[in-house]
């Protein structure tokens, strides 16, 4: 897997490039803090979008029952696999990390 960090102008072009052809993923939110250690936000939930707004300074990752917004991003990195975007790290305004990871949904067999 390759990671690389994103520059600010990137982020509203690529995001908005992803989740047009993300196709059908499910993700998994884990915000590292120093003040509440680590915590898991969203556990493998079906992944509706990501977007970023520069007016607002967010980047939003919609999930199915959950709109996890990071407030004035400092830092981007994403991390490719070999089928395309596999995990995303940020660094928010408060220097917290929050690590969104993405899978293809687990698919069941034919009954």
């Amino acid at each position: 897997m390759t990671a690389r960090k994103l520059e600010k102008k990137e982020w509203k072009p690529f995001f908005d490039t992803v989740s047009t052809v993300l196709g059908i993923k499910e993700a998994e939110i884990e915000v590292l803090s120093l003040d509440l250690g680590d915590q898991v936000e969203a556990e493998w939930l079906p992944l509706l979008g990501l977007s970023y707004d520069p007016k607002g300074d967010v980047l939003d990752v919609g999930l199915e029952g959950l709109d996890h917004l990071i407030l004035k991003p400092r830092e981007i990195y994403v991390e490719d696999g070999g089928v395309g975007l596999a995990s995303l790290a940020v660094v928010d305004a408060e220097g917290e990390r929050q690590i969104v990871k993405l899978r293809d949904p687990i698919a069941l067999p034919s009954p």
